[in-house]
């Protein structure tokens, strides 16, 4: 891949993975009948639409909605799919419910629980700095014990093989390899721009950024965490996109490995029939970005 290509990510989904690249999507499924069928379409990122978005912090902050948004799609496409039914279109207020109750269980777990428990061990603990990143760990260890626990059901096993397959593929195409079966299992289910390495720098970053705020009361903590979240994920994605370099700098490198390690758990091993459904997918978004003229744009980088 040239120095100056875009870089291209994606999402696994069921039976299937999903592909981004500047302005379209593609994602690939294989049917419960041992086909595969796969859907794109243009998309149109939020930073050509509102330029602002384009620059730092400001465009970490909104890619995570923005993923979202597209994983929601390619989710309930692969399940139409998968069962072989028709598929039905999510509306917009489908669509905002689902992005609500997936923020309201984020903060319930990461933010409303932690701040809880802290309330226990805080008159023990002198430094502020300290006690946020016991909170961090308390984060860290509910984070872990989700991605364990949902790891040992068969069928999201699937979904992480899947996921393994996505990282491959990228893997492969990144060090422009030919997209061949053969070619793609040679790489690592490990990949520094991975959404579960954003998350985990997430949960790092909020350590240092809640720090300037001293020691509140349980309530005005809570709010306190729900508010500056919008910085903390510009700023993480401001690490990430560093950390996903050829060659990032060391303290980049640094931060990316907790949540490289962390991908063991959220990745498996793909078997050649879910690498082929990876390949399948990233071919269509690349024969379709190849189709237009090729101009600078944001892409988003959440592999």
């Amino acid at each position: 891949m040239a120095k100056d290509s875009p870089t291209y990510g994606g999402q696994a989904v069921i039976e299937g993975v999903m592909m981004k690249g500047r302005n379209h999507i593609a994602t690939a499924v294989r049917r419960s009948a041992g086909d595969i069928i796969v859907e794109s379409r243009e998309i149109t990122p939020w930073s050509k639409r509102f330029p602002i978005l384009k620059y730092p912090i400001l465009r970490g902050a909104l890619a995570l909605v923005e993923a979202m948004v597209v994983g929601i799609k390619a989710l309930s496409f692969s399940a139409s799919q998968f069962a072989e039914e028709e598929d039905v279109e999510l509306s917009t207020k489908d669509m905002v419910l689902m992005i609500l109750f997936a923020f309201s269980i984020s903060i319930l777990f990461f933010v409303v629980l932690p701040a809880y428990a802290i309330r226990y061990v805080e008159a023990h603990i002198q430094y502020n700095v300290f006690l946020n990143l016991v909170e961090g760990l308390i984060k860290v260890s509910i984070f872990l014990g989700y991605v364990a626990a949902i790891g040992l059901m068969p069928d999201i096993r699937r979904v992480f093989q899947y996921h393994g397959a996505e990282h491959k593929t990228i893997h492969a195409y990144e060090a422009g390899e030919e997209l061949t079966v053969e070619n793609v299992q040679k790489y690592s289910t490990l990949h520094p721009r991975c959404g579960t390495n954003f998350i985990f720098i997430v949960l790092l970053v909020s350590v240092f950024v809640f720090s300037f705020f001293g020691r509140p009361p349980f309530l005005e903590r809570v709010l306190i965490h729900i508010a500056i979240l919008p910085l903390v994920a510009g700023i993480s994605y401001e690490v990430l996109k560093q950390a996903g370099k050829k060659e990032p700098l060391w303290i980049f490198r640094v931060l990316a490995l907790p949540g490289l390690w962390l991908q063991k758990l959220s990745t498996r091993p793909p078997s050649d029939d879910q690498v082929e459904v990876a390949i399948r997918s990233l071919q269509e978004v690349l024969a379709l970005e190849n189709q237009e003229p090729q101009e600078e744009t944001e892409v988003a980088e959440s592999v």
